[in-house]
């Protein structure tokens, strides 16, 4: 079979483990079909803004043309760092856009992804968020009804926990305890400052996500098709956005977001 198209980031649903799809050749593939098999990847040399559609020599912001990065509203500051989101005092590039994206219900959650981390999410976002970032187990903390609360919430956890993935430990597979989210829930809820803590949410459901990987690399070596546009290897599992090969190669999906690629399962 044979694949032609610019890649996007994975689509996902939460089921046991999880389904990734990926759209391509204006048809939607089961990823997790191709576990077992030789993917081999071709990039074409072309990328496209995901926005606008225009050919770009350099991809911003995983996937955006100069141009659309500089002037959307999805990649303000206030959208990649939350706490500086004034959408609330009618400040955005889009006040329309933010009305549907910044101005609704927001979470602060802990996710165990390489550890145990903060982010903030919209709404409608769960657990999409907590699988592109590979989490296998997610709570969430408090519940906010704009984006900039949610980054305040989670600003004031920053000291005790990271809002990063150290995505080479997430990719090993290697748990060396299962963390009891609902204990660190009620200990890092304490640390919030007390007029944030209204937002904190009364229940205190864990999930637990399941991915579909048959083997995790030993020693991680990461693919960059601006530096070697072609590669080939047997698919042994889905993480998060990353594809697992057999010779312990990963490829983060979304980094390539916008490329043109020529995709040849064997």
């Amino acid at each position: 079979m044979e694949l032609i198209g610019n890649l996007l980031k994975m689509e996902s649903e939460l089921t046991n483990p999880v389904t990734y799809t990926l759209k391509l050749s204006n048809e939607v593939q089961l990823v997790n079909s191709w576990i077992g098999k030789t993917i081999e990847w071709n990039y074409t040399g072309t990328i496209n803004c995901i926005h606008c559609g225009r050919k770009t020599n350099k991809s911003f912001s995983q996937g955006y043309c100069y141009p659309c990065f500089v002037s959307l509203p999805q990649t303000d500051e206030g959208v990649l760092r939350p706490e500086l989101n004034r959408a609330h005092e009618g400040i955005s590039r889009d006040m329309e856009w933010s009305k549907r994206n910044d101005l609704i219900d927001h979470y602060v959650y802990l996710a165990f992804t390489s550890e145990i981390k903060v982010g903030v999410t919209r709404h409608t976002q769960i657990p999409t968020r907590w699988i592109d970032q590979g989490a296998e187990f997610a709570t969430i903390l408090a519940k906010t009804p704009y984006r900039q609360l949610a980054g305040l919430i989670e600003v004031s956890l920053k000291s005790f926990l990271s809002d990063k993935t150290n995505w080479r430990k997430m990719l090993s597979g290697k748990v060396e305890e299962i963390p009891d989210l609902q204990a660190s829930k009620a200990h890092f809820s304490n640390q919030i400052p007390i007029e944030l803590q209204k937002y904190i949410t009364p229940e205190n459901e864990v999930t637990h996500i399941h991915y579909p990987v048959e083997k995790y690399p030993e020693k991680i070596k990461s693919v960059n098709f601006d530096n070697d546009p072609s590669f080939q290897g047997v698919l042994t599992g889905i993480k998060g956005q990353y594809l697992l090969f057999a010779d312990g190669t990963v490829m983060n999906i979304r980094k390539h977001n916008g490329y043109f690629m020529n995709i040849k399962i064997l």
